[in-house]
């Protein structure tokens, strides 16, 4: 028996699965190489509006089937069909087990998932995390909201799940890993929607990650993992780890700290560690109210039920630079992101149901090397300087900077928001010129970025839509230089992991990333 997709199957928004099912079943019919399986399900579901008078559900659908002769690759491809390859991963320990444990900093998703195949394997992780544990970050970051006394440790960037706590919950990516069923299985496994295993843009909304990262952690300590909250990494050499809460000894240490970690980043090159400085991007949040996001897509179906929010990815390219969208958040609000004292960061986030009146995402610039001078350290002024340049801006009280679209173009900060609301903290911004805070290249690229997506969405570039900044946080600026094995260069039990050491950009990628760490570890 074989596991098959028939994929490419395009219907009315309207159409029972049931009826796909049936078309799956005649198309296989036709063949005539397979028996007629009875069991079907939903690989993947996407969306198809090129056509907003004609919008049509694209399914793949797996059947499990019995081949009649020998499957060649000419009679999959003229009837779209593909075997799906066996997706199982093993976690078995290539010799005995070390007397010491395996220590992982951080518990995103690269840490996660990293102690998810150590302790299957049956190590036994010890994970410390400078944060606190997911109900007390909430109590924090929503103390943070209202009386403006930031936690440097404990916010919407550091803590249990990382910054994918206080996100959509987006999970698609560009890798093309077999890993990612197995993180999907095991996010569904602990608390996530079905619909994770076959939306073709797949969400949980933080209101559901949070739940499904304490459920984690849960399996993890009852597997014999241990996870310290608001333990913070301040050194390390010669399998020990000294933090702010004792010291630790381990068989590997693994670096899986996120892409804010800065005081990190710093031990890191004051220790001689091999550490380069890579391209990131900065910009701002855009809303627009969800509603015009969805007419804008789906035109007069926007409302159909099957349908749901609409999302998008755009992007233009010219003289070497790119600008583009990045983590669109439909239905969601603008988050204080922050990580230290006297910066302003946003982020976007969204619940599961994504019924939230505005939507936004990232419009965000490429940042090369030569724009701050080619070293990681300044790599990481450049980040910090814009945002403390925000916090100023807007009074020193964390309000955000906000602009109107409008205002922007013409460099002047008058036009108070009318129709749509800016969400960041519930409203607390200041009507600042963003020309002021970013660079002029920043800004000249976010007004051609505006004026070409204006082309592709109707209403995006309309006057009256809402920039806050300063979002700084798209991913790491530097990247730790690792081997093939995934340690660290002249440091043969350390291993650099996920979205802090440069090596991925968003849940997916990063837990993927700590799999193949964690099974590194397993056949070292």
């Amino acid at each position: 028996m074989v596991r098959l997709i028939v994929e490419q199957i395009k219907v009315p928004v309207n159409t029972k699965e049931a009826e796909v099912f049936e078309i799956a079943r005649a198309r296989l019919k036709k063949t005539r190489a397979f028996s007629l399986s009875k069991e079907f399900y939903v690989y993947k579901k996407s969306i198809d509006a090129r056509k907003k008078d004609d919008i049509k559900l694209v399914y793949s659908v797996c059947a499990l089937v019995e081949p009649i002769g020998k499957l060649t690759e000419k009679l999959l491809n003229s009837n779209q069909l593909k075997i799906l390859p066996n997706d199982n991963i093993d976690f078995v320990i290539n010799g005995e087990i070390p007397e010491k444990k395996p220590l992982i900093v951080g518990f995103g998703p690269a840490g996660m998932f990293c102690a998810i195949a150590l302790a299957k394997a049956g190590l036994k992780p010890v994970i410390v995390e400078r944060g606190a544990d997911v109900d007390t970050r909430v109590e924090l970051v929503e103390r943070f909201y209202k009386t403006k006394q930031l936690d440097c440790n404990t916010n919407i960037q550091f803590g249990a799940g990382g910054a994918g706590t206080f996100s959509d919950g987006k999970l698609t990516t560009g890798i093309n890993d077999p890993k990612c069923a197995f993180v999907l299985k095991t996010l569904y496994e602990f608390g996530a929607p079905e619909d994770i295993l076959y939306s073709a843009k797949p969400h949980i909304g933080t209101d559901i990650l949070r739940k499904v990262v304490k459920n984690i952690a849960k399996h993890i300590e009852e597997l014999g993992g241990e996870i310290h909250y608001n333990t913070k990494l301040e050194s390390f050499s010669n399998g020990v780890a000294k933090t702010n809460k004792g010291s630790f000894e381990y068989s590997s240490l693994v670096l899986a700290f996120g892409h804010s970690a800065r005081d990190t980043y710093n031990y890191l090159i004051k220790s001689g560690v091999a550490i380069e400085p890579k391209p990131f991007s900065v910009g701002v949040r855009v809303e627009h109210l969800q509603a015009d996001i969805n007419y804008a897509m789906y035109g007069e179906l926007a409302n159909t039920l099957n349908l749901g929010a609409a999302n998008y990815k755009i992007s233009h390219r010219e003289n070497e630079r790119g600008v583009y969208s990045f983590c669109m958040c439909p239905g969601g609000e603008v988050v204080a992101a922050q990580s230290e004292e006297g910066t302003v960061v946003v982020n976007g986030m969204s619940h599961h149901a994504r019924n939230g009146i505005n939507s936004n995402s990232a419009i965000v610039v490429q940042i090369n090397r030569e724009d701050y001078g080619s070293t990681p350290t300044k790599a990481i002024e450049y980040q910090r300087n814009l945002e403390k340049k925000a916090f100023i801006a807007t009074g020193a009280n964390y309000s955000a900077p906000a602009q109107t679209l409008g205002d922007f173009y013409q460099n002047k900060a008058i036009s108070e928001p009318t129709r749509i609301m800016p969400t960041y903290m519930n409203g607390n911004v200041s009507i600042c010129d963003l020309n002021k805070i970013l660079p002029k290249t920043v800004c000249d690229y976010l007004k051609l970025g505006f004026r070409q997506f204006g082309k592709k969405i109707n209403g995006f570039d309309n006057d009256d839509v809402i920039l806050t900044g300063v979002e700084t946080r798209t991913s790491s600026p530097v990247r730790i230089l690792r081997t093939e094995r995934y340690n660290m260069l002249g440091h043969p039990c350390v291993y650099p992991c996920g979205e802090g050491a440069g090596y991925a950009g968003g849940i997916m990628s990063a837990a993927v990333d700590g799999l193949n760490v964690g099974l590194s570890i397993l056949n070292r």
